[in-house]
């Protein structure tokens, strides 16, 4: 009995032929994904995230149900319609998006989620289209609102001295850093002093800790003090500060200026500069716990999780942290705190400002006009409060 071999066969079969059998393996291969597609929208409907208890709701996606579906008529201009079953659901992209800031895990196992039911490669293009709306202009202004004038500034100057007994404070700097994987260009612009690729997000925030200023466009090698010193929001304080009494409150990694106090790193105890640096510290502790908040309900920003993303992307995705933090603040959302181990190890891969020695400070002063006006600006400000300390 005579037995083809395989090649003889596949030399037996045409062109013609081979096309045929393409054709064929090509729509089998079409309707499985058709098939799955099926499947994951039905499982998708079986599996309403809505449905499940509250709480639950908000461990899972840092939002309630009301501030999601409030979220979900913000993004709806910007985003595609579903035009059939299979079709993922504004509400549910949204899910998605959030599972993620939520937790920073990789993206095949929030698409396993059984209510999300999703393939790894639509996790990342929903994620695309969530950050993007998160971003759009209209959203970064309505959520993120730095005081437009005389009245917002006084309540926010008001609020701050209320809860803390600083005059003149419109809100306090900071920056934080978030880590990223190795970019594929300038890669030293974001190469950190502990030794790992970042964004140094700089963050204002006012005393019921909202975000009112967020900017992510700078690499982990910048410095605090060079962002700031880059940024619009200095020009208008400067201009501001001309005629009110106002300023921010940041640590000795920044200038001095007059609006801007910063503490007397030497100060000594039981002093008029003593009492005033306790009152600077204690008031500007709130943008260091904003910081905290904001990155244990969005897990994905902790240095330990990393953004496997472009710097570009990176950054959209902070800025709509920032958003989502000031929604969820605003309502007053729990949050589950960090890990004492998780709070550590962020610490721990944070870079740390190196005090600035206020004698060093003053030394400067003959050769730099702005310092000396906010040496002035200052000891005034450490007047006042020790007669006010003084009189109660």
């Amino acid at each position: 009995m005579y037995v083809l071999k395989f090649s003889n066969i596949c030399a037996l079969i045409s062109v013609s032929d081979e096309y045929e059998i393409f054709e064929f393996l090509e729509e089998d291969n079409k309707s499985k994904i058709v098939e799955d597609k099926i499947e994951r929208a039905i499982l998708r409907s079986q599996m309403d995230s809505f449905s499940i208890d509250d709480d639950e709701f908000i461990k899972r996606y840092r939002l309630s149900k009301n501030l999601v579906l409030e979220l979900c008529d913000d993004l709806r201009p910007f985003m595609t319609k579903p035009a059939k079953f299979t079709d993922l659901s504004i509400e549910t992209k949204i899910l998605i998006a959030l599972s993620f800031y939520a937790t920073g895990s990789y993206q095949r196992p929030i698409g396993d989620i059984a209510a999300h039911s999703v393939p790894q490669q639509t996790v990342s293009a929903v994620l695309g289209q969530v950050t993007q709306g998160l971003n759009m202009p209209q959203l970064r202004s309505k959520y993120i609102r730095f005081p437009r004038d005389a009245a917002q500034r006084r309540a926010n100057i008001l609020r701050f001295y209320n809860k803390f007994g600083m005059p003149g404070v419109l809100g306090c700097i900071d920056c934080t850093h978030v880590a990223m994987v190795r970019p594929s260009q300038n890669e030293e612009r974001y190469y950190c002093r502990k030794q790992y690729h970042s964004l140094n997000v700089q963050l204002i925030c006012n005393a019921d800790m909202d975000i009112i200023s967020v900017d992510a466009s700078y690499g982990g090698a910048s410095h605090d003090a060079f962002i700031w010193s880059n940024h619009p929001l200095k020009a208008h304080m400067e201009d501001l500060s001309t005629n009110e009494a106002i300023w921010l409150l940041g640590d000795s990694g920044y200038p001095l200026r007059r609006y801007l106090m910063t503490p007397i790193v030497d100060a000594p105890p039981n002093t008029p500069e003593g009492y005033y640096t306790d009152m600077h510290v204690r008031a500007r502790n709130v943008i260091e716990r904003t910081i905290g908040l904001m990155k244990a309900r969005f897990r994905c920003l902790l240095v330990h999780r990393v953004l496997h993303y472009e710097p570009h992307m990176a950054a959209s995705i902070v800025n709509a942290c920032v958003i989502l933090h000031n929604i969820c603040n605003k309502a007053n959302v729990s949050v589950e705190e960090l890990q004492p181990e998780e709070a550590l190890r962020e610490y721990e891969l944070q870079q740390l400002t190196t005090p600035r020695q206020d004698s060093a400070v003053n030394s400067r002063a003959a050769q730099n006009p702005e310092l000396r006006e906010g040496i002035t600006v200052r000891n005034n400000l450490i007047d006042r409060l020790w007669t006010s300390r003084s009189a109660t």
